[in-house]
């Protein structure tokens, strides 16, 4: 009888720690973006928007603690693969969050959605993964590449100019600049000009300009490209003559560096500092206070990326065994965006408003961008309609 009474009690206390080692699991996330290189103060916007989401929700998810590992994927497709296998195989992540530039979404977005593994782009969206190749282990929260573009275009066409000079880097996001300006601007394209990626030196593209006299400039150089770019089109005394309509070129990454060279150019975007939300509003004091800058677009949709995340450990009550109950709480996006409404089209990529933005430069000597005018409201991307619902 003692014996039994015995073992009953150690199965009990079996269980209870059992179920202790449960409830204290961790929820693991891989962020995978650039921190090296011409494109490290993106992936650093990236990864301090989602950390500070992870401290938002108090360090955890669903009741069970967060842990985030980061890694650079130092802009190389390569490099980028040896480290999300590291993130998939070694510390098998429940998530991976990133990366920044679209040729590396490329390259690991096979990996990981072929581990069955759940991953978030909080910038890169190209079309590839949009449309009949979508897939229900990837979801977007910044927007399909071709939309921002596609702001330019439209704002071209309003305002009547007729011939316009693109200029973008040589790579996949690049050719989704093009593809999406051309979707509302019915003029002239007088050059469609490619440069190698982390180009800094812009002086022949620039006197073709000055020779061509387009009516504007339209321009997707994001980084330290877009940072010279701005201030050797300013030097060579441009911006007086020809405007300058960029996506990712001028904002909030960028602006520390060009300064007063930017001032009064226009960007397309899915957001702004100045948007007018409660969530927002605390948001942009919460990262000025903690990384003493003005948040770009890379930290919000990042932020946006945990809270996501989150929104559906909640739903499944932190039980991520049943990937289909976990895309399906993915899809519903339940919860409250940095950007207000939000929702996702059936290829995971969101459904938004879009705006031109204008930088300025506020009363404490710090810029940003602020919102000039709403170029789409509630839009979703055309390649939805490609995806097959899985």
């Amino acid at each position: 009888m003692k014996q039994r009474i015995k073992l009953a009690g150690l199965a009990a206390l079996m269980s209870v720690t059992a179920g202790s080692a449960m409830a204290q699991e961790k929820i693991k996330v891989g962020v995978i973006v650039s921190l090296s290189g011409a494109g490290a103060v993106l992936g650093q916007q990236a990864r301090d928007g989602f950390n500070l989401a992870v401290k938002d929700l108090g360090g955890k998810m669903g009741g069970k603690d967060v842990e985030v590992i980061v890694v650079d994927d130092e802009l190389k497709p390569d490099v980028a693969v040896t480290k999300v296998k590291g993130l998939l195989e070694r510390d098998k992540v429940d998530f991976v969050v990133g990366p920044i530039f679209s040729n590396i979404l490329g390259a690991i977005h096979k990996p990981v959605t072929e581990s069955k593994t759940f991953l978030i782009s909080p910038n890169a969206g190209p079309s590839s993964f949009a449309g009949k190749e979508c897939n229900p282990f990837f979801y977007v929260t910044s927007y399909q590449n071709d939309q921002i573009h596609q702001i330019l275009g439209k704002v071209a066409q309003d305002r009547g100019y007729k011939k316009v000079y693109l200029l973008a880097p040589n790579y996949q996001a690049g050719k989704d600049f093009a593809a999406g300006v051309k979707m509302d601007f019915k003029g002239e394209i007088v050059e469609e000009s490619y440069m190698p990626l982390g180009t800094l030196d812009f002086q022949a593209e620039l006197s073709k300009i000055a020779a061509m006299k387009p009516d504007a400039v339209l321009t997707f150089m994001p980084g330290g490209m877009g940072v010279n770019l701005v201030k050797q089109y300013k030097q060579a005394g441009l911006l007086d003559r020809i405007p300058f309509l960029s996506t990712f070129t001028v904002d909030e990454s960028t602006l520390p560096a060009q300064q007063d060279a930017a001032l009064g150019m226009f960007g397309g975007s899915n957001w702004a500092p100045t948007l007018d939300n409660p969530q927002n509003k605390k948001f942009v004091a919460e990262y000025e206070e903690a990384y003493k800058s003005v948040p770009a677009t890379y930290a919000f949709q990042s932020y946006d990326a945990a809270m996501l995340i989150n929104s559906a450990v909640v739903s499944v009550k932190g039980d991520l065994t049943d990937k289909t109950k976990v895309a399906a709480a993915m899809k519903k996006a339940d919860f409250k965006s940095l950007r207000g409404d939000f929702k996702f089209s059936g290829n995971g990529y969101p459904i938004q408003d879009f705006y031109l933005t204008k930088v300025a430069k506020r009363a404490d000597g710090k810029f940003q961008t602020e919102i000039a005018e709403k170029v789409f409201s509630n839009y979703g991307d055309r390649y939805a309609a490609s995806c097959t619902p899985q």
